[in-house]
């Protein structure tokens, strides 16, 4: 039978154990309340009438998340491990080295709470996905009795993006395509933003693209590798997201023959980068730069909204599927893992396509009526 003892402010219990002839009680405190620390004893009583012995030395949070994530994730490229290692930012952040064994439900909410104070619905969804993952791998290997994320609620300030404010409608993006191609003489910048747009390749992709990958003989574009443009990558080219992402394209003949005219000027370089910039710590186009030069093109259009370079790559898919390009030919355009990615990122309808469609509904009805009438 356990015991519950209050030290100081929290609670503590207290379970008689006997080991080979000896006392190895096992004493877990840090609870907020009585009740909490009797349901938490309880569970653990449970476990050892069941055979099942816990691990008692500590695991502290964040070595456990860094570890797990190695261990289940090495496999993901790097641009996919980002979020994984934002998380165990925050987890180091406010957990620090506490063993996941000394973490109550209430800890855990005070911690999502805080990060939601000044985070968005996505991040903080996303945050909590990680953790929860990794906490319930815990319980599977007994290194704590119950999963403390279990009733957590999730809160945040900062509202997720509307579906559109991540793409441009089709009318926007037939100005921007224009308004970009006139200004190809102003700098590479623009040539990148064009082909974001026409491609919807990641900008990984992009900047890893070679003089080699424009045949235009088959007016083809070759996606096989990326290059990293951040610290948070691999110096110089790296593997795709997936192996879905290698993939061959085809471009129209206008984006092929200004690639083909720029390649034939642009002076090489050690890598044969289209994008190559020597100024840059990276020697690419930045991500940053990118960002600014649209800002500044979608402000002089007077384009909303002011999408990011990742936007291109929602917009491009956003026309081809109002254009009624299928979901298994968009999907494998963008390099998406499956199917389902594909219709759960553009589960959205542009513009455009709603006034179609509502016209779609009314004329249907309209023809309805007049058939009655006939």
């Amino acid at each position: 039978m356990a015991s519950i003892q209050k030290r100081g402010k929290t609670y503590q219990y207290t379970i008689s154990r006997m080991v080979n002839g000896k006392q190895q009680p096992i004493r877990k405190g840090g609870f907020h309340t009585k009740k909490e620390a009797t349901i938490a004893a309880a569970e653990m009583e449970s476990m050892l009438n069941k055979g099942v012995i816990p691990l008692l030395n500590p695991a502290p949070f964040d070595e456990y998340f860094e570890n797990w994530v190695k261990l289940y994730k090495s496999n993901l490229a790097i641009a996919t491990l980002k979020p994984y290692n934002y998380t165990y930012d925050r987890i180091k952040e406010f957990f620090n080295s506490t063993p996941l064994q000394e973490i109550s439900t209430q800890d855990y909410q005070k911690f999502l709470n805080q990060l939601g104070s000044t985070r968005s619905k996505e991040t903080v969804e996303k945050v909590n996905g990680h953790i929860r993952a990794c906490v319930l791998d815990a319980v599977d290997e007994q290194i704590v009795p119950r999963d403390f994320t279990r009733k957590a609620e999730l809160k945040y300030t900062v509202d997720a993006k509307e579906e559109f404010e991540k793409y441009l409608n089709y009318h926007d993006s037939i100005l921007l395509l224009n308004g970009l191609k006139n200004r190809l003489d102003q700098g590479l910048d623009y040539y990148l933003l064009l082909l974001g747009l026409t491609t919807g390749l990641r900008f990984e992709e992009l900047v890893g693209l070679a003089f080699s990958d424009f045949d235009s003989n088959h007016n083809e574009l070759n996606i096989d590798k990326t290059w990293g443009y951040n610290n948070r990558m691999p110096r110089g080219f790296g593997p795709l997201k997936n192996k879905e992402s290698k993939r061959k394209i085809k471009l129209e003949g206008t984006t092929m023959e200004l690639f083909k005219d720029l390649i034939k000027t642009t002076p090489d370089n050690e890598h044969h980068l289209v994008f190559y910039n020597e100024k840059s710590k990276y020697k690419v186009i930045t991500n940053e730069r990118a960002n600014d030069v649209l800002k500044e093109m979608l402000l002089e259009l007077n384009i909303r909204p002011l999408i990011t370079m990742h936007g291109l790559r929602h917009t491009h898919g956003s026309i081809l599927l109002h254009k009624k390009a299928s979901y298994q030919y968009v999907s494998r355009r963008l390099g998406h893992v499956d199917i389902e990615t594909t219709m759960r990122t553009y589960a959205h309808l542009l513009k455009e396509t709603i006034e179609e469609n509502d016209q779609l509904a009314i004329d249907t009805f309209t023809e309805m009526y007049q058939e009655n009438n006939n």
